[in-house]
């Protein structure tokens, strides 16, 4: 029996191409989740790995749907062979029923753990780049020192209330008093 398992990691993704792969390579069932690969308690993996039984096949469309690590793969494909179960994907051409498709698939696991870790370095690298000329990452202020400084003052005036300086400048009370903060504990330094 060929057990199908799909994943996606964010809303915005959807499953159909894994799921029409997975439907003409003969899955009888397909099980689903939409968590990150890197999370370990994925109900749709659990239950398709739930359903295995010696001699069937554990189906992923990608290696990297199954899980983000080399170690979770190999620990998983070892869970597998140990119960007598196999495990194919589809778009890498692994089919571990096979000698060659277990060293294949350790093989693959390693590069995509490879490319993952590169991704990152060079993430990372862009950032400190950006950092050294001067630009900050994240979400723009809501409010700029000027308009800090101004709220501050009106806040002097023991008849304002923070909720009408917050709706003056256009955000929120909280928004307000966390730029105040952090206004107050630069002054600090």
């Amino acid at each position: 029996m060929h057990i199908g398992y799909a994943r996606v990691s964010t809303t915005d993704q959807r499953l159909d191409l894994q799921l029409d792969a997975l439907k003409r390579a003969g899955c009888e069932r397909i099980f689903t989740d939409q968590a990150s690969g890197a999370r370990n308690d994925r109900p749709g993996l659990e239950g398709a790995t739930s359903h295995l039984r010696a001699g069937d096949t554990l189906v992923v469309w990608k290696l990297d749907r199954l899980g983000r690590t080399v170690r979770q793969l190999v620990e998983l494909a070892s869970q597998l062979e140990g119960r007598g179960v196999h495990f194919a994907s589809l778009t890498d051409g692994i089919d571990t029923g096979t000698a060659a498709g277990r060293f294949f698939f350790h093989v693959m696991a390693a590069l995509a753990e490879m490319e993952r870790d590169l991704i990152r370095e060079r993430t990372k690298a862009g950032l400190e780049a950006a950092r050294a000329r001067g630009r900050q990452g994240g979400r723009p202020r809501k409010l700029t020192a000027r308009q800090v400084s101004h709220a501050a003052k009106l806040l002097a005036d023991p008849e304002t209330t923070g909720s009408d300086v917050a709706q003056t400048l256009g955000v929120a009370r909280s928004t307000l008093y966390r730029a105040l903060r952090a206004k107050s504990s630069l002054s600090k330094l």
